[in-house]
């Protein structure tokens, strides 16, 4: 099955850790993850209950750590886009429905929770595969930082064992960072690239694509731009 960590981004408050980690134990996960966060008091350690064990065990490691471990990085927001023409927090997906993608891969899953004051900036949630978000009331949409992981938390509960295993974060940066060179192969225009850039990055989030994927994917651009190089010369 899928390996879910939870990753708190820069949390502000050492009191929502303490929730934070009771409430995956409460659902059976354990995995937890801090970036860059406060010091860690009795009031966390209070607040854990007895997830102590969760919030003692917790990594801390940057979030470029995060992401070279991680096989899929999905991003909690509360902030959509307007339109799916700009694609960095689109598509997005409930918590229900990111557990439909996430039956079946196996390997580490980082699901990152944003610092309670803003959240992810666009950047972090430009690197991730996949964008989730809390159906929540307009008149009252911010959860705090600790509500949000039990919600996500229980939808995921109890995953199926997942059937194939993704691929690697290096594998796919390498195929993302071929996808840019091909673009300025077959000439696609320069203010298009970094949201085309973020669209496949999208696309090929939520399909889980397998080692063997990557390399055909890679295969394909490679035959393309060996035959844009070679115009005169046949297969």
């Amino acid at each position: 099955m899928a390996e879910v960590e939870i990753v708190l981004v820069e949390p502000l408050y050492d009191g929502n850790i303490g929730f934070a980690a009771r409430v995956m134990k409460n659902f059976g996960f354990t995995n937890l993850t801090l970036v860059n966060p406060p010091e860690i008091t009795v009031e966390a350690i209070a607040r854990s209950s007895h997830a102590r064990d969760v919030l003692e065990n917790a990594r801390v490691c940057s979030l470029e750590e995060v992401i070279r471990d991680s096989g899929m990085l999905v991003a909690t927001t509360g902030e959509l886009s307007k339109s799916i023409s700009t694609a960095m927090r689109m598509p997005y997906y409930t918590p229900s429905e990111l557990r439909e993608i996430l039956k079946k891969p196996e390997g580490r899953v980082s699901i990152l929770f944003g610092r309670e004051n803003w959240g992810l900036s666009n950047e972090e949630v430009g690197r991730c595969d996949v964008i989730c978000t809390i159906p929540t009331s307009h008149e009252y949409p911010i959860l705090n930082i600790s509500h949000a992981v039990g919600i996500v938390c229980y939808e995921l509960a109890n995953l199926a064992r997942g059937e194939y295993e993704l691929a690697t974060r290096q594998e796919m940066e390498s195929m993302y960072a071929h996808f840019s060179t091909f673009l300025g192969e077959i000439g696609h225009p320069d203010y298009k690239r970094e949201n085309t850039q973020v669209m496949l990055r999208r696309i090929f989030g939520r399909t889980a694509l397998t080692p063997r994927e990557v390399s055909i994917l890679q295969g394909i651009m490679s035959r393309t731009e060996w035959h844009l190089s070679h115009p005169d010369e046949g297969c």
